[in-house]
């Protein structure tokens, strides 16, 4: 597959490397140079000085023999402009993406695949949506639901004092007897690990599994953590993210919203009628806590400035709130949430750029998901007659080193799986694989 990606920024770039690992031939676009060397020296691309919504840039580029063209610039206009031009000149699809969700929202009075834009992706959207998804539950650091909760995919801190700490898996099958949830990836200081029987869960690991619904609750005792319901949410930061997370969240939790700026807190109170709006320095942890920080059930910090959001969950931390989420723009900072007393981390350019490789991936592909931090895919593929996995058990498959099947979805029941488990036609199957292995997966289910 040929795609062409206009803008080497933060999303390109990560974009770029994600379908590099998957064998795709990319080529990208940008007019500063010194970002193309940058990504040239780090991935396997070609690149084109010059500007994407040029005819003669985007025909050196090959656009009439593309498959996809994406568009990631830090210019929506340029975007928009780059996708019509790239369709009218033979690429066969293409993605922008944009800042006004408009676009999203009010899709039946303007139809963009008219002119040639058949995607579009708000990375502030992406990562409210996000944000609501790591809101299900407090002990959970991530959490993704298959099949309407048939099974799931959750996340847990190791506790130097839980029931996990400094074993390995085998010596954990014991707390495990119902055999509902299985381990399927460790992130550990930034690194990510597809675990094995003698893999050791150490404290500050990140452990995740696939789990039954039985399983879920078994996880969250293992985690040390009681089950705790939301309704207080604090939310500092009236950014575009700030204002769409509050939107999705308003109908289910009580939200305060606190921004600086006093016009832009007049905007947001006429649009999110069931959020309240204070105006006040966003720094000052006084007015938090006149504002009732201490009687959150949550706190996400979605400011323009990366340290504010982290020191203010920090401070959220403090005082008692259960769950924290901050939104930072240097994406080396994602790995040290699970250090640093932060409880999520989220990045929204990250976010981006995962959602567009998923939507890339699709086709065998039932549905996709990323981990934030992890350096993994989860995906769910639909066993056919002809899958190479048909009839056959985990253990005789040779199954990558690098991924790992977690659970089955059958006749609309979640099974965690485990090596004597045999597939059959039907069968919706998750799996966990680092990016190396994703095309050797896909193999298996063709």
């Amino acid at each position: 597959m040929k795609i062409i990606i206009a803008g080497a920024g933060e999303v390109g770039f990560h974009l770029a490397k994600l379908l590099t690992n998957e064998r795709q031939e990319i080529v990208i676009i940008d007019l500063d140079q010194s970002r193309l060397n940058y990504v040239a020296s780090h991935l396997d691309v070609h690149t084109v000085r010059g500007s994407s919504t040029s005819f003669k840039i985007l025909e050196a580029a090959n656009v009439s023999r593309a498959d996809l063209l994406i568009s990631v610039t830090s210019s929506e206009e340029s975007n928009l402009a780059t996708c019509i031009i790239a369709k009218k000149l033979g690429v066969k699809k293409t993605i922008a993406r944009i800042d006004n969700t408009e676009y999203l929202t009010d899709t039946h009075k303007l139809n963009l695949k008219d002119i040639g834009i058949d995607e579009l992706i708000s990375p502030e959207s992406l990562a409210a949506r996000e944000i609501k998804r790591l809101l299900r539950e407090a002990a959970l650091t991530d959490t993704f639901e298959f099949d309407n909760g048939m099974l799931a995919l959750v996340g847990i801190n190791i506790d130097e004092n839980g029931f996990l700490a400094n074993k390995t898996l085998k010596e954990t099958t014991h707390l495990n007897p119902d055999y509902n949830f299985i381990t399927v990836c460790i992130l550990r200081n930034g690194k990510t690990i597809i675990p094995h029987g003698d893999t050791i869960f150490l404290p500050k690991d990140h452990a995740y599994f696939i789990a039954e619904p039985e399983g879920v609750k078994k996880v969250m005792e293992l985690s040390s953590q009681e089950k705790v319901s939301f309704k207080n949410l604090m939310i500092l930061g009236g950014t575009k993210v700030g204002y769409h997370a509050a939107r999705r969240l308003s109908k289910k939790y009580r939200i305060k919203l606190i921004e600086s700026d006093k016009d832009r807190c007049f905007d947001l109170a006429d649009e999110l009628r069931d959020t309240l709006v204070i105006n006040g320095d966003i720094t000052n942890v006084e007015l938090l806590k006149e504002e009732g920080l201490e009687d959150m059930d949550a706190f996400i910090a979605v400011t323009n400035n990366s340290e504010t959001n982290i020191i203010s969950c920090l401070v959220a931390k403090s005082c008692g709130v259960k769950k924290t989420i901050a939104m930072v723009e240097n994406m080396d900072y994602i790995h040290l949430s699970q250090n640093i007393g932060v409880d999520t981390m989220i990045n929204k350019k990250l976010i981006a750029a995962n959602f567009i490789s998923r939507y890339i991936r699709k086709g065998d592909v039932i549905s996709l998901t990323g981990i934030h931090g992890v350096d993994a895919e989860i995906m769910e593929f639909e066993v056919k007659e002809t899958s190479k996995i048909n009839q056959k058990k985990i253990k005789d498959l040779h199954f990558p080193k690098n991924a790992i099947i977690g659970g089955v979805v059958r006749k609309g029941i979640g099974y965690t799986t485990f090596g004597d488990f045999e597939f059959r036609p039907k069968d919706r199957a998750v799996i966990m694989s680092l990016p190396d292995s994703i095309h050797e997966v896909e193999q298996y289910f063709k």
